[in-house]
């Protein structure tokens, strides 16, 4: 059994670097995966994000380098954000063979990319479509590839690259070793495998482990329109060091993140709207605590990797097992204890339970922090304050104001007037009361038949973003969402859904004008 990187039998140069980058052990997707990796075997690895995945597939291409002109390796990933983190690895992992690696991804100058490619490389790290840019421009050469990586490949599959994936492979006619990584294994991800891979060798972390291991999962039935106030509630009483917060939509990142910055959260946002170079910032306030809560769309969040995340609240339920993975992935990383939370409205418990199945998990129900804990807590944040400012001894100048007030005020009339100040709008007696949910919407729901499916490349979120721009509609407002191979199904209040088929019917959606009507007149077609 492998126990230590050295049982690998790789170079004393790759080892120094591991011993540099403080790597002490082998996590168990490196144990199962190295070995036949570096045999030179095609490889589909089953393991999320925050694994170890990057060592797993990096340290047999390092150990495998061979001199020349062009790349000798070419590593695929959905986003800016991975590409730079996984370049940056590879770097660090290659720096005592004086191996190179460089990203490159869309938003950045393509001619300085030119130029490092022309100064030339070992191995490129990007995503598919600038990889197919500097392709089609000939300034990556393909003809000495020995190696290609798919690093989260359900990732890029659900960005819709799955085609790009296909001609790049089709692209290097050599023989080639094939690693394909991915959290979740959907269909399209095992096709293109059996279709470029040869007799591949199936390594997989425990998908329940991954998920469960280390990350205590809980779940809070709440009115959608209490979900800010639990939200603050759970801030306030577990102080968590760094928390991701996820929702549906642009527009509901914007509100959350708006309303945790007016009651003085230390918050920030990102989602596709957003310049790269907002995002960046973001990202590095994030990582450096500047902020300490980050409201993003699951698209925005793609790639993230930060170690410290101790939270992941999901504001929306996640629309399929998969994004819930993936999601509560951002916590518990490096070996750390994390906590998932997800709210839950009554009517989402169909979906929770999905979740649950596919995802092989238990998440348990929690009731939420009382307005009596809440009141402790900042009661505790004000005295621990007020114990920072006396050890660090800044109190000083204040002193013969605090004896003119004593003259008049007796210490403990003072001390009081001056914890209020500093309560300010969190005032201990305005904490916002939560209703408790009722067992079903007030609002009764139909469903509505809509003639475009999977075969049209349509997802859920497609359907959702059609209807909040088409007719108005806010994405909370919709219910469930089925998509099948030709048609999908889709709930909406039963007083919107004469506004819903007036504004969607005839729309062009993914380049097909879409149809649709109550899902009972289908019935005897």
């Amino acid at each position: 059994m492998y126990k230590k990187f050295y049982d690998f039998g790789i170079s004393d140069a790759v080892l120094r670097s591991l011993s540099d980058m403080g790597f002490e052990e082998p996590t168990p997707i490196q144990k199962i995966a190295i070995p036949p990796a570096l045999a030179g075997k095609d490889i589909i690895g089953q393991a999320q994000t925050g694994t170890g995945k990057t060592a797993a597939f990096g340290i047999p291409i390092i150990e495998a380098i061979q001199r020349g002109k062009h790349p000798c390796a070419i590593v695929m990933v959905p986003t800016r954000e991975l590409a730079v983190q996984v370049a940056e690895e590879l770097n660090r992992i290659g720096q005592n063979k004086a191996v190179s690696c460089i990203a490159i991804y869309g938003g950045q100058s393509i001619m300085r990319q030119i130029q490092g490619l022309k100064r030339g490389v070992n191995i490129v790290v990007g995503t598919p479509g600038r990889i197919i840019d500097h392709i089609q421009r000939k300034t990556l050469s393909l003809k000495e590839i020995k190696t290609v990586v798919f690093d989260e490949a359900d990732e890029m599959f659900a960005m819709g690259f799955i085609e790009d994936m296909e001609r790049i492979l089709s692209e290097i006619t050599q023989k080639k070793q094939v690693l394909l990584f991915s959290a979740t294994m959907p269909k399209p991800i095992r096709t293109l495998a059996m279709k470029f891979m040869t007799n591949p060798e199936s390594v997989q972390v425990n998908v329940s482990e991954l998920v469960v291991a280390k990350i205590k999962q809980v779940f809070y039935e709440v009115r959608e329109e209490d979900k800010t106030k639990a939200l603050t509630r759970l801030l306030d009483v577990e102080d968590p060091s760094l928390t991701l917060v996820f929702c549906h939509t642009k527009r509901e990142v914007d509100d959350v993140s708006g309303k945790l910055q007016k009651m003085g959260y230390h918050a920030g946002a990102i989602h596709g709207d957003f310049t790269q170079d907002h995002r960046d910032e973001m990202m590095r306030k994030f990582k450096k605590g500047e902020i300490d809560v980050l409201v993003a769309t699951d698209v925005a969040a793609r790639g993230l990797d930060i170690t410290n995340v101790s939270h992941v609240i999901n504001y929306s339920i996640p629309q399929d097992p998969d994004s819930y993975v993936h999601r509560i992935g951002r916590t518990g990383r490096a070996g750390k204890s994390g906590i998932a939370i997800t709210f839950v409205t009554p009517r989402e418990y169909r979906q929770l339970k999905l979740i649950e199945q596919s995802a092989k998990t238990k998440i348990k129900k929690a009731a939420l922090p009382t307005r009596e804990q809440v009141r402790k807590a900042r009661e505790d944040a004000i005295v621990a304050d007020v114990q920072a400012e006396i050890t660090n001894n800044k109190y000083a100048g204040f002193l013969p104001l605090a004896e003119a007030l004593l003259r008049d005020h007796s210490a403990s009339v003072v001390a009081a007037a001056a914890l209020s100040l500093i309560a300010g709008d969190a005032a201990l007696d305005e904490i916002a009361e939560i209703r408790r949910p009722e067992a079903a919407g007030a609002e009764g729901f139909v469903k509505l038949f809509m003639t475009i499916g999977k075969k049209d490349r349509i997802k859920v979120g497609d359907i959702v973003a059609s209807i909040t721009a088409e007719a108005g509609i806010p994405a909370r407002k919709i219910g469930n969402i089925a998509v099948y191979d030709a048609f999908s199904f889709v709930e909406v209040p039963a007083s919107l859904a004469d506004r819903v088929i007036g504004a969607i019917n005839d729309v062009m959606l993914k380049g097909r004008k879409v149809r649709i009507q109550h899902a009972k007149k289908m019935k005897g077609r």
